[in-house]
């Protein structure tokens, strides 16, 4: 697991858990423990399940159809993927399996890679930018879900390439007030963020942060900016 995957995680938690019911069940999607996980970022008073396609650490079920989870109707009050919806082949499919297992109240915290290298685990398809979480809204509406974006961003590297697409969904919009309190509140190193009921980017920049490095050392060679 890349830094900034985990540290965006921890900044979910903190901005969120005291909204979180007492004893409330988490279940990570892709817990599968490769180079670092999440679980431990939730405390023990958290019921906490891994569930993965394969076997591993820090997985407690694994999965016999990636597209059906194990879990009741409205049983779950908070699911989490990390570095895993670039794996799914059809993970639209997955983002509404998601929704139905989670309470009219319960949130979906999703990390996906913005950019970075080819790896597959067994595959390697997607990337997401700064209006996919709104189009999964789309999607869940379109399937008769009144699902919600509360926010969305792009957070900066972290000592390596990559750039993570965060966001943080709702079952139901008409539970949103449950949770006041936003990641972007306090969050500073970010670009192109959403909020829920505002229609503006929030630091919006067009070139991803790879492009806006060259850019800049392209400008330093050239002259065009000095360096001390």
């Amino acid at each position: 697991m890349h830094p900034s995957a985990r540290q965006n995680c921890q900044h979910f938690f903190d901005t969120y858990h005291s909204a979180f019911p007492a004893g409330g069940k988490i279940v990570e999607i892709g817990s599968q423990d490769v180079n670092g996980g999440l679980r431990d970022i939730f405390p023990d008073s958290f019921e906490y399940v891994g569930v993965d396609f394969v076997a591993g650490k820090g997985v407690d079920v694994v999965l016999d159809d990636p597209y059906q989870l194990p879990f009741a109707t409205e049983s779950l009050d908070v699911v989490i993927s990390s570095s895993c919806f670039e794996h799914s082949e059809m993970f639209w499919l997955t983002f509404l399996e998601i929704l139905r297992v989670l309470k009219p109240n319960g949130l979906f915290y999703l990390n996906v890679p913005s950019n970075g290298v080819f790896h597959r685990y067994p595959v390697d398809c997607w990337r997401f930018y700064p209006d996919s979480g709104k189009a999964l809204i789309t999607w869940a509406k379109r399937n008769s879900i009144p699902a919600a974006l509360l926010e969305s961003y792009t957070s900066e590297q972290a000592g390596d390439q990559w750039n993570d697409f965060v966001a943080v969904f709702i079952k139901d919009e008409a539970a949103i007030s449950t949770y006041p309190n936003r990641i972007l509140d306090k969050l500073v190193h970010y670009s192109n963020g959403y909020r829920s009921a505002s229609p503006d980017i929030l630091k919006h920049t067009v070139l991803p942060e790879d492009l806006r490095k060259i850019v800049l050392i392209n400008k330093v060679i050239s002259g065009q900016v000095r360096t001390k």
